[in-house]
């Protein structure tokens, strides 16, 4: 397989095609499980405001879990984002996203996404999981890109990833409804996400033994 480029968020299929096939192979595939480099990873978002422009904005606290599996359709992630740590470098417009009108920091601190499977729509990985947001949690499909892995400076083992999705806020409780005097909205209801993670290898499969039982779920 070749490293495969993101197709925009909004292309993302409700449903797989041909599920039963096996994945594509994926160049230096490692089975094993990986800790999220919170130094070198970030979600981001872009959102239409006033109809005319875009803001775009970004979580710079992610932490996780991966685990590849010897068969791919078997591998899985967990990983918890630090809402207040938000930031689209304005200082005023982080404080109001920080508070009830967007995301209520003090009363949910953090935002998770959990995967439950993982499939493959022409020559591009899909991503199915679910989003928990402001204490909201509903499903949630990204298109996801291998962006590498290999040998690190450290002597270590990285591998990097990147996804695209799309939500909308109100789906998870964001109902800030400010209007302009044409009736559009100041913040628009879709969210656009874009997601790079790179992860440390913490033990190869063989010596955890999780990405085996996790392939064994999918025989």
């Amino acid at each position: 397989m070749s490293w495969f480029r993101s197709k925009p968020a909004a292309t993302v299929p409700a449903q797989a095609t041909a599920t039963d096939r096996a994945l594509p192979a994926v160049p230096g595939y490692l089975a094993g499980t990986w800790t999220i480099d919170p130094v070198h990873s970030e979600v981001s978002f872009t959102v239409r405001h006033m109809a005319v422009s875009k803001v775009r904005g970004r979580f710079g606290d992610v932490t996780g879990e991966l685990v590849t599996a010897a068969d791919p359709r078997g591998s899985r992630v967990e990983a918890t984002i630090a809402v207040g740590s938000v930031t689209t470098f304005n200082e005023g417009r982080d404080a109001h996203l920080r508070n009830g009108d967007f995301f209520d920091v003090e009363t949910h601190p953090t935002a998770a996404y959990r995967s439950t499977g993982l499939r493959h729509d022409g020559d591009d990985f899909l991503l199915d999981g679910e989003l928990t947001l402001k204490g909201v949690t509903r499903p949630v499909v990204l298109r996801l890109e291998v962006s590498g892995i290999g040998p690190d400076a450290y002597g270590g083992t990285r591998a990097g990833f990147s996804a695209t999705g799309r939500i909308n806020r109100r789906d998870f409780g964001v109902e800030f409804d400010a209007r302009l005097e044409t009736g559009g909205l100041v913040v628009a209801d879709e969210v656009d996400l874009q997601l790079d993670v790179e992860a440390v290898l913490a033990a190869p499969a063989d010596a955890t033994g999780d990405s085996a039982d996790a392939a064994a779920a999918t025989a």
